[in-house]
């Protein structure tokens, strides 16, 4: 991997249109797609094969698909402990599944996060108060496992 920071590959995103289902830079996106289109930039390939959904994301069978999703593909970290380039899941009402997900891209006073956002595409809030509070886990992207010597 190079050394560029898992948040300025999300900030490269920014001005990609809102896409759902779409995981394309300067095309299309939603915030799944984008955090799949920063993995596919880090690893190579995605984690998983990702199946058609849904807008409402199980949310009505109370399913929190996206939340086992990052817990069975990212490292789980307490949100304290919050380090740009992390994965934020977000809850966007009490009581609803957790469906929107956002890169860190600042921490310290000013606190940001890179997401799409239907109706804006890809861009980089504050990570004010209300946003905050909907916060439902922080995640690390695994360690990129690099061979020494080889062939």
């Amino acid at each position: 991997m190079t050394d560029v920071s898992i948040a300025d590959r999300a900030r490269a995103w920014i001005g990609t249109p809102y896409l759902h289902q779409a995981s394309c830079k300067g095309a299309g996106a939603d915030c799944l797609g984008l955090l799949r289109g920063v993995w596919r930039e880090i690893y190579g390939c995605e984690p998983i094969n990702i199946p058609p959904y849904t807008a409402d994301w199980s949310e009505p069978q109370r399913d929190e698909r996206m939340l086992r999703a990052a817990q069975e593909n990212l490292v789980e970290k307490p949100l304290a402990e919050m380090a740009a380039g992390d994965v934020l899941l977000f809850r966007m009402r009490d009581g609803a599944v957790a469906k929107h997900l956002g890169i860190v891209g600042r921490t310290g006073a000013a606190p940001s996060f890179i997401h799409a956002y239907s109706g804006h595409g890809v861009i980089e809030n504050a990570l004010s108060g209300p946003w905050k509070r909907r916060v439902v886990r922080c995640f690390a992207f695994p360690p990129v496992l690099t061979t020494q010597g080889g062939l």
